[in-house]
């Protein structure tokens, strides 16, 4: 109970200062959602009694304090373009920005962990050196850039699926999951490299471990050796980038749902930054970071749970 108090003090931390930056910078940014509401004819006197309306013209802390209030009793505020509320506005959006992370880290994990053993098993084998060369191709170009490579390639190449458009789950599990298949393989490919050289780089370690060589000496073959004995302690760094990886992914996804026209989370924040919608870009950015915090407090949990020597380690820290 201690470790677990002792994390959830620390994530508080980072989301205050998170949100306390943003609003901030937000209010710092060019450009006026008063013009955009009041349209490039208006006069200055109609701009003045929007913003007033809005309550833009108060000092940045009190309503940075009036926002946070509603936060705690659930209110997010309502966008100011088309007077939705914000918290459904990203509620409705998550569960398809989540769908297209979820599949982006399966795939990524079902990439990284059999190419990592494989590498790991023979160090600067043919195998090491082939899986090596493809993992720098692949984290050598950006998401977006992979995107547009498979679009050429799957799409207008092949035609096998689909460059834009988004289904949802009701329209049948096939229908939902064939346009999410490049998105989620675009960042992908950017991911399972760095979960792939940090397995590869702690089971050569393992491997090195005088249990193992008793499990050798057993007769054990390589295989039971390498998923049974050696994988667990050799994943403990990877789950820890799983948690990292996180951010990266709520970042990739903004500039994938927008290339794959998926109406996700990133997407309305792009629409928002375009219309100088602070009180959403708040709630996006707001969103991003609990969900960033959360999933590190779960892989904390994670950790503690697969090596008790963290639990003990954290209370005490």
């Amino acid at each position: 109970m201690r470790y677990l108090l002792y994390r959830l003090r620390r994530l508080a931390i980072v989301l205050g200062v998170v949100t306390f930056i943003t609003f901030l910078l937000v209010n710092v940014l060019p450009g006026d959602v008063a013009y955009e509401m009041a349209g490039m004819d208006s006069s200055e006197e109609e701009v003045q009694a929007i913003r007033e309306d809005l309550g833009l013209d108060r000092p940045v802390l009190l309503r940075y304090a009036e926002w946070v209030g509603g936060v705690f009793v659930g209110d997010w505020g309502t966008s100011y373009i088309n007077q939705e509320n914000v918290w459904e506005a990203i509620t409705d959006r998550f569960p398809v920005s989540f769908e297209l992370m979820l599949l982006a880290q399966i795939i990524a994990l079902s990439l990284a962990i059999p190419a990592g053993v494989a590498s790991a098993f023979r160090p600067n084998g043919r195998a090491d050196r082939i899986i090596g060369s493809l993992a720098f191709a692949s984290v050598s170009m950006p998401s977006f850039m992979t995107a547009i490579l498979l679009i050429f390639i799957f799409a207008l190449g092949f035609g096998w699926l689909p460059a834009t458009g988004y289904e949802p789950i009701s329209e049948g599990l096939w229908a939902n999951l064939r346009p999410m298949i490049l998105p989620a393989l675009s960042l992908a490919l950017v991911e399972w490299t760095v979960l792939m050289r940090t397995l590869r780089a702690e089971m050569i370690a393992v491997l090195q471990e005088n249990y193992i060589a008793l499990a050798r000496a057993k007769g054990m073959s390589n295989m039971r050796i390498l998923l049974v004995h050696a994988l667990r302690p050799s994943s403990f760094s990877m789950i820890t980038l799983l948690g990292l990886q996180v951010a990266r992914l709520l970042g990739g996804t903004i500039i994938i749902e927008q290339i794959f026209g998926i109406p996700g989370v990133g997407r309305l924040l792009i629409h928002a930054v375009y219309t100088r919608d602070f009180i959403v870009i708040q709630g996006c950015v707001t969103f991003f970071a609990l969900a960033f915090v959360t999933a590190n407090f779960l892989v904390d949990i994670a950790y503690a749970w697969l090596d008790p020597r963290v639990r003990t380690g954290g209370a005490h820290g």
